[in-house]
């Protein structure tokens, strides 16, 4: 594993706080080689989608640049999380990954995303949405790395993506994905009880209402969109918490490594995760 921070040069792309498009080629060609079509592509095609160049990015890219207090805060938690990462990683599950793991200055695309970058998988943190969406602190860095991790580690050491025709069982699959993700963030971190998420009494709600959560996700897996499913992402609302279905996800994934090893669930089928989820839905109805 390889982790860089690609952003203590970043001066270049900005002329007396103004943020510089040529600047900031020069800059991401020579600190993040193979990035700057990645990042450029995905502006293309966001613009083209309705988003403004002048209104939605470089607003954002310039208070990268001026918001140095909260920008230094990001890249010391960034140290935090990735001292020692690796060992980290080697010591709980006996194996490591080929990854890179860089913190950089982007073009808006992502506060966190994975990527192939020159032949290899990379996780790429923009520095700007980072600073925007005051993702500084630990927990979110914890959140932003080790939850992309463990889609990496699903992809490396089992299935992560799946083809299914049926848009429930795609959900179904989105919920067991996800959980493996939040375990490996737990496992990670040594805390079986840890969320990233948990701010405002956000755990203790979600386990409060596990049984209605899973009885909600069920009726609605087979009939709700992207659009207006209510369980994943920090936009979504689920009785006016986000975020609900990670939770559901750790939890299902929990249940299933009573009966079987983390390694061992990677690879499930949706049929077995179909199955554990009905076995979990059962269980918690007995209690």
């Amino acid at each position: 594993m390889t982790i860089r921070n690609a952003c203590r040069n970043i001066s270049g792309a900005y002329d007396s706080g103004s943020f510089r498009l040529e600047g900031w080629r020069d800059y991401i060609d020579r600190e993040v080689p193979g990035a700057r079509e990645l990042c450029e592509r995905d502006v293309r095609e966001c613009i083209d989608g309705g988003l403004s160049w002048e209104n939605d990015y470089l607003p954002v890219l310039d208070a990268a640049y001026r918001e140095t207090g909260q920008r230094e805060k990001a890249l010391e938690s960034f140290r935090l999380v990735t001292d020692g990462l690796d060992e980290r990683i080697s010591s709980r599950f006996g194996k490591t990954l080929d990854t890179e793991i860089v913190i950089y200055l982007g073009l808006c695309n992502g506060a966190g995303w994975v990527t192939g970058l020159n032949g290899r998988t990379a996780v790429l943190l923009g520095i700007e949405k980072i600073v925007e969406l005051g993702w500084t602190g630990t927990d979110d860095m914890y959140g932003l790395i080790l939850h992309e991790l463990g889609h990496v580690w699903q992809d490396r050491y089992g299935v992560l993506s799946r083809s299914l025709d049926d848009p429930g069982d795609s959900f179904l699959w989105q919920l067991f994905t996800e959980g493996v993700a939040m375990v490996f963030e737990q496992e990670t971190v040594g805390d079986t009880g840890y969320y990233h998420q948990d701010r405002n009494g956000w755990a203790c709600w979600c386990e409060g209402h596990l049984g209605e959560l899973i009885r909600d996700f069920e009726a609605d897996r087979r009939t709700m969109t992207r659009t207006d499913q209510r369980y994943f992402g920090d936009w979504a609302s689920y009785h006016g918490r986000p975020d609900t279905g990670y939770y559901l996800g750790a939890r299902l994934v929990r249940f299933m490594m009573r009966h079987d090893a983390f390694d061992s669930i990677l690879n499930y089928e949706i049929g077995s995760v179909r199955e554990a989820y009905g076995a979990f839905a059962r269980t918690f109805e007995r209690k």
